[in-house]
């Protein structure tokens, strides 16, 4: 075999294992790939108990419960499906019902989610782009005078 030979077949079995492994990542990660999942992506696809993921959509109107110390109780909702919520910690100063949230932590046996960390917006004009996305593809206007879909659940 001539020294370019050589060279060639060392660069093809460089790009082919290259390619396995990127391969096997892209299969690994399957699952993970998504940023987070929206509640009616829950109803659709349930997730299993403990395995850690990201739950966003809005701070459902009257949901939130504060109980003793610094443990909250709400839901978050896409307008079609709500899931409850409860986290222990300081919330980000702008977290209110009806606003853009991004929570992070597992379920639980009785469906709810253990948050261990709360993201919230940062101005009345800015929502996380996953999560308006998420929310347009659901069929939820976004902005002033916005009309929510009739089976809206509280």
């Amino acid at each position: 075999m001539t020294r370019k030979q050589r060279r060639g077949v060392l660069i093809g079995v460089g790009v082919a294992v290259l390619m396995v492994a990127v391969g096997l990542v892209l299969f690994a990660l399957r699952d993970a790939i998504v940023f987070f999942h929206t509640p009616s992506d829950l109803a659709a696809k349930p997730i299993e108990i403990g395995q850690r993921f990201r739950l966003g959509g809005l701070v459902a109107a009257g949901s939130v419960k504060r109980g003793e110390g610094t443990k909250v109780n709400f839901a978050v909702t896409d307008t079609l499906e709500t899931v409850p919520v409860v986290y222990e910690g300081v919330l980000p100063d702008l977290f209110r019902e009806g606003q853009g949230v991004i929570t992070e932590g597992k379920m639980d046996e009785a469906g709810t989610f253990i948050a261990d960390s709360v993201l919230a917006k940062h101005d009345e004009n800015y929502m996380p782009p996953e999560v308006a996305k998420a929310l347009e593809a659901k069929g939820v206007k976004l902005g002033e005078g916005a009309k929510h879909p009739e089976n809206v659940k509280p």
